[in-house]
């Protein structure tokens, strides 16, 4: 029973894949879904995975030490693979399984960690919520990021955007966000963030090459310009580091929550593609505590909550954001690409409903 959920996952985020325009990684996934073996041990362990395949996005956890294997040179044959050369479905599952057995220890030990996913164009995403924030409660916001990873979207106050023509950020950054847009253009406000802190469980230094070369790892071969973007903003790093802690979500948005609050300035909890990785315990804990300050909250001192997480349904991302005092609901302004890609702004009031779910999130699309 275990194996055949295990390869389902593999189909699941083949859909993702082919629903991202990544045909790739698509027939990959679905190459390992239909022909993975057991004649390495990491191929059975795949195989026997003994929890929630897609929860704990397994797929993406092989597919990127895979492609670590192709970005060191040690793996010829799937390189082939992993440039678009070789499409035949029988094919890609004899390069897969070879690579697996010639590289069983080196690849077993990608499957002990989730990926880290924490993709700079998902700030994209985010900053459509905080504008949305700034214009229901004023400039000033200090932003608290849970699950920042290697504090790539930590950078939000240093990137320069353009959402549809809308531009906020330095003159002189060096990374632009730029996604595709479809809708009205967020209104121009202004915009003043004061301080952006995060934390991640396993919080990882992207300044060290060697967690350079592993994020660099889990962005797709089919997307060069995002490796390209996460070098220089792990660059902007080295120059000047981030807040990012190492600490569980709820003991630390508990703890940001109760310190003093600065009249004037909005506090904002933001986070993207995470909530599914939090314990049940966690993720009520944070509702909780954001539900109590929210009922603390003054047109002095606002709260708000912005989030882009997965729908499995639809097979992207949501964009949703509430905020105290006068906006307690969740507002979805949008949906996006897993990776920022392309952002949807303008929901129908029809949209709205299909799209009303809870705060939770159920596959990471990569």
């Amino acid at each position: 029973m275990a194996e055949a959920e295990n390869r389902e996952a593999f189909r699941i985020q083949r859909f993702y894949c082919e629903k991202m325009d990544a045909p790739i990684y698509a027939r990959l996934c679905g190459a390992i879904a239909a022909g993975l073996t057991r004649d390495s041990r990491t191929g059975a362990r795949v195989l026997d995975w003994p929890g929630e395949p897609t929860r704990d996005a397994l797929p993406l956890r092989l597919v990127g030490g895979l492609h670590a294997l192709v970005r060191a040179g040690a793996e010829a044959g799937l390189a082939a693979v992993f440039r678009g050369e070789i499409v035949d479905e029988g094919a890609i599952v004899a390069a897969l399984n070879a690579a697996l057995i010639a590289h069983d220890d080196t690849l077993w030990p990608w499957l002990d960690g989730p990926p880290q996913t924490n993709e700079p164009g998902r700030s994209g995403a985010l900053m459509l919520g905080l504008l949305e924030v700034a214009r229901r409660h004023g400039p000033r916001l200090e932003v608290l990021e849970i699950g920042s990873s290697a504090g790539l979207n930590l950078l939000i106050d240093r990137y320069r955007f353009d959402l549809g023509g809308t531009v906020v950020g330095p003159a002189d950054a060096a990374v632009t966000i730029r996604p595709d847009w479809t809708g009205e253009a967020p209104a121009p406000v202004p915009l003043d963030i004061v301080s952006v802190r995060g934390c991640d469980i396993r919080p990882l230094d992207a300044t060290d090459p060697g967690v350079e070369a592993r994020l660099a790892a889990y962005v797709w071969a089919e997307t060069p310009a995002r490796g390209e973007r996460l070098g220089t903003a792990i660059a902007m790093q080295r120059a000047r580091g981030v807040d990012l802690v190492r600490a569980d979500a709820a003991d630390w948005i508990e703890a940001r929550l109760a310190e003093p609050q600065a009249a004037g300035v909005t506090r904002v909890l933001m986070h993207s593609v995470v909530w599914q990785y939090l314990p049940g315990a966690t993720a009520d804990r944070i509702r909780a505590a954001m539900t109590a300050a929210g009922a603390r909250a003054t047109p002095e001192r606002p709260l708000g909550w912005v989030m882009m997480e997965p729908d499995r349904a639809f097979a992207h991302q949501l964009v949703r954001v509430r905020s105290w005092p006068g906006h307690d609901g969740w507002t979805l302004l949008a949906t996006a690409h897993a990776h920022g890609t392309w952002i949807r702004h303008g929901i129908a009031d029809e949209d709205q409903r299909r799209f009303a779910l809870p705060e939770s999130a159920t596959v990471d699309a990569g």
